[in-house]
């Protein structure tokens, strides 16, 4: 390899923060584990301040620890969360919530790392989440967005296009029907 070639490899690398040879395909997708929790808050690392916002609604810097301690506690039936990862990495999480006044709704929400964003990799957590969701019962996703959070707004758009917000305290609220043959 010349010079240049991997200097330009190692410009990729730092300019997105991963290698420019991974793809979506390097990505496995599992249920998340007990041993999860270091791999969640090591997480932090590649998620920006706008990114954690967007998911948490609140500035904390990083994961919140309580986020961490509430997935230890999963059920894997009323609460499901899935991890996308590539090596012993997480670079993304989905989880639902079910409801308890209407067990065939549950919350959706989706975190992935600034440098796989764009890349396919929460459309296959949800996908794969959906899946999981509707064997267990559940008809319908909900979905709060803020709405300055583009991606997210364009990836409902894309997954569920007749979907349409209502807005409560500042977010898009959505109700997404799950497909059998969409799932």
């Amino acid at each position: 390899m010349s010079f240049m070639t991997q200097l330009n490899e190692e410009g990729a690398r730092l300019q997105d923060g991963i290698r420019p040879d991974l793809r979506l395909e390097d990505v496995r997708v599992r249920p998340y584990g007990v041993t999860d929790g270091p791999r969640l808050r090591r997480m932090s690392d590649r998620l920006s301040p706008a990114s954690l916002f967007a998911r948490f609604f609140t500035g904390s810097p990083h994961i919140p620890e309580t986020y961490v301690h509430r997935l230890e506690g999963i059920d894997h039936w009323d609460h499901e969360a899935l991890v996308a990862l590539l090596d012993d990495d997480i670079v993304g999480v989905a989880e639902y919530v079910r409801d308890r006044a209407d067990p065939r709704r549950a919350e959706l929400a989706v975190l992935v790392v600034d440098p796989w964003q764009h890349r396919g990799v929460g459309r296959l957590l949800v996908c794969c989440l959906a899946h999981t969701a509707l064997r267990r019962g559940v008809t319908a996703f909900g979905a709060e967005i803020l709405p300055d959070n583009r991606a997210a707004l364009a990836a409902v758009r894309s997954c569920w296009p007749f979907a349409r917000p209502r807005y409560a305290d500042g977010s898009a609220v959505f109700h997404l029907p799950l497909l059998p043959a969409a799932a």
